[in-house]
């Protein structure tokens, strides 16, 4: 396998020396002062409104700060603009004191005021995390830094996630803006909280400045880097041939070939992990089965399937190694705390084909008609089609051998490769068999995440895009995630409600969690050092959205010159 690694590597360096003509260098690039990422935008920059629910990436993290950064790999909280830990000094009060020096970029005074407004406008106008006012009482400013939310049903668990991931907004920009276009403008002119700010939107990258005279500076220190470039790369293998030019300085991509890379000392690249699986994990990566469909629609059928597939081989197949595979429960990083053993060992699954063949036989899936492939138990022919976008190549790898281990235990499957758009149509509409997919199961500081990724209860909508693809109904589940919703964290009650939840899913199947999907970051120390790594783990260098304020600002705050 190691041979066939190495010689797959070697025909894929000459095809990406030779392909890579796109220089990183910007023509003012002033590189021991730029560090130059790419894999984080797949679009030129457009948009930088808090407030838009797609905004550029950095725009919340690097130019627009949160109350608190959360490290989910430590379980860190690193309070931001908020000056300590935030309390619940009632069951349904929190209080959050701001620190004194916040300041925004046009010198003044970040307040309490500020926090009260970006709440409340999300109460007036429908705004992406508008949601909250639906157990949210009021927020109130009882002192220049001292705000208080007051909930009238307190959702512990999802209220950690707006702690580090709503941006606060300055009242005295967005007040003067008609409630009506808050949500629409682009914000070229923005005055953010942040290390960094605008300094240039090019149609190929995005390059962000630092501010000099930024308020953290004493607080949280000041980044390295004056520019961080993020460049804009249609291609990993492209991504690949720029980093080994030293056009890089990070890539975000998922690079082929990574352990023969990072092997090879002259090319002197870093990774999170000295050894595999090298990059840390961001998020489960799932296959979706759809309960509607005949078959799948089975709970008995869907666990056979489990025990079909072959993580450790779609592992080292697709990424050489550098992923791991899936914990039955799904639950890794900060979630793991609240992992039940009990509920794997009692439930879990692993690969055994031999024990899928028993499950199916007993449960009547047999080949009924003499034509190879398993029927239902009714006689009914059942053929399944594994589908991803096209040109995701990893993903594409994972499905087609997820399509083998089906068809290895008699179950007719194949792999369909289709428009991005088509595919986000068809699994938001619930119109397909099987799709892999992480979009809803991104690490953060709740399990609560991961069990709305799974089991998201409102799936009578025409689109369901917030977890559930495959629309499994199972209301004692739905209604145990909201309890686990309405306990504190790290309490008896919420530690005993998971493991119910887990034992739940793992007996019902509704997905096959198959790998943990890696954080890609391959660094150089050519400009930069003291990069995040297992012996230094300062931050996540990587920069997709929502990761800034979970380890990538930290990243840029801890960089040094290598001059």
């Amino acid at each position: 396998m190691k041979k066939h690694w190495k010689s797959l590597f070697v025909v894929t360096l000459v095809l990406v020396f030779a392909l890579t003509s796109l220089a990183a260098f910007s023509a003012q690039t002033v590189r021991e002062e730029t560090v130059i990422y790419t894999g984080i935008s797949w679009a030129p920059p457009n948009n930088w409104n808090p407030l838009y629910h797609n905004p550029q990436t950095g725009t919340v993290g690097l130019m627009y700060d949160p109350l608190f950064h959360f490290n989910p790999h430590t379980g860190e909280w690193i309070p931001f603009l908020a000056a300590e830990e935030g309390e619940w000094i009632e069951d349904d009060v929190f209080y959050v004191k701001l620190r004194e020096e916040a300041k925004w970029h046009d010198g003044v005074a970040l307040t309490a005021n500020d926090v009260v407004f970006t709440y409340q406008i999300a109460n007036e106008v429908n705004l992406f995390y508008s949601s909250i006012w639906n157990y949210l009482g009021d927020v109130v400013a009882i002192s220049e830094t001292e705000v208080e939310f007051h909930f009238d049903r307190p959702n512990y668990q999802q209220w950690q996630t707006y702690l580090y991931a709503q941006p606060i907004v300055p009242e005295h920009i967005f007040s003067e803006i008609p409630k009506g276009d808050l949500a629409n403008i682009t914000n070229e002119d923005a005055i953010g909280s942040g290390p960094y700010t605008i300094g240039e939107a090019r149609e190929d990258r995005m390059i962000w400045e630092r501010v000099d005279d930024w308020w953290g500076n004493d607080v949280h220190g000041q980044p390295g880097p004056r520019y961080v470039e993020d460049v804009l790369v249609f291609g990993n293998n492209i991504a690949l041939g720029m980093l080994l030019q030293r056009e890089l300085d990070v890539s975000n991509n998922f690079l082929p070939g990574t352990p023969a890379i990072v092997a090879t000392p002259e090319y002197a690249v870093t990774t999170y992990f000295d050894e595999a699986p090298y990059h840390l994990s961001g998020n489960t990566g799932l296959l979706y089965l759809n309960t509607r469909k005949p078959g799948l629609d089975d709970p008995v059928f869907r666990r056979a399937l489990a025990f079909a597939v072959n993580s450790e081989e779609i592992i080292n197949r697709t990424y050489q190694g550098a992923a791991l595979p899936a914990c039955p429960s799904g639950l890794f990083g900060a979630w793991a705390e609240y992992r039940s053993e009990e509920a794997v060992q009692e439930h879990g699954f692993n690969f055994d084909p031999g024990y899928a063949k028993q499950i199916l036989d007993e449960a009547g899936y047999v080949d009924s008609n003499d034509d190879g492939w398993r029927n239902s138990p009714e006689g009914e022919d059942l053929s399944f089609t594994l589908q991803v976008p096209a040109g995701w190549s990893d993903w594409e790898n994972i499905i087609s051998i997820a399509a083998e281990n089906f068809r290895a235990i008699g179950v007719n499957a194949e792999a369909n490769f289709v428009d991005q758009t088509i595919y986000n149509d068809q699994m938001w509409g619930g119109e397909f068999d099987i799709v892999f997919n992480d979009y809803a199961t991104q690490i953060s500081g709740t399990p609560y995440t991961y069990f709305e990724a799974v089991a998201y209860h409102g799936i009578d909508s025409d689109e369901v895009t917030q977890g559930n693809f495959g629309r499994y109904d199972n209301q004692e589940l739905f209604d145990l995630i909201s309890d686990f919703n309405m306990v504190p964290a790290d309490s008896d009650d919420a530690y005993e409600i998971a493991a119910e939840i887990q034992a739940i899913i793992m007996q019902d199947m509704p997905v096959i969690p198959v790998m943990l999907n890696p954080t890609y970051s391959q660094a150089l120390e050519t400009y930069w050092t003291n990069w995040p790594s297992a012996d230094n783990p300062n931050g996540i260098a990587v920069g997709w959205g929502g990761l800034w304020q979970m380890g990538g600002t930290q990243t840029l705050l801890n960089l040094e010159p290598v001059q």
